[in-house]
């Protein structure tokens, strides 16, 4: 079992960053891939990064290319999405998710485990 828990939401102006972070439970932390997901209402919920469990792969959807960045931090159980430039259209609760799998999946069906998700509100 994994227990995913996220922080770092918030509200901020279009243009502003946010970091967030997401602290799983377990001593196998490194050998899932990891993923960031966001959900506005009435869309589908979508990949937006993933990075493998050594780090060395990632995958970061068109829409925040350039914009975001995924990490993480095996030592500390803990994966970061560093969000830059954002803008309205961000506005999304955010999610991280854990898949036992060597490359990063960006379908959320793959994924195993979820957390409780955190609010972004970017306004314009």
């Amino acid at each position: 079992q994994v227990q995913l828990v996220e922080s770092g939401g918030g509200l901020v102006q279009a243009g502003g960053s946010l970091r967030l972070s997401c602290l799983a439970s377990g001593r196998t932390f490194s050998s899932y891939s990891m993923g960031w997901f966001r959900q506005a209402p009435g869309k589908e919920r979508e990949c937006v990064a993933a990075i493998s469990g050594s780090g060395t792969i990632t995958y970061y959807a068109d829409s925040v290319k350039g914009r975001f960045t995924i990490s993480r931090d095996n030592a500390r159980n803990t994966v970061y999405l560093q969000m830059n430039s954002l803008k309205p259209e961000d506005t999304a609760v955010y999610y991280c998710a854990a898949a036992p799998r060597t490359k990063p999946p960006i379908s959320p069906l793959i994924y195993d485990y979820w957390g409780q998700g955190t609010q972004v509100t970017v306004s314009s």
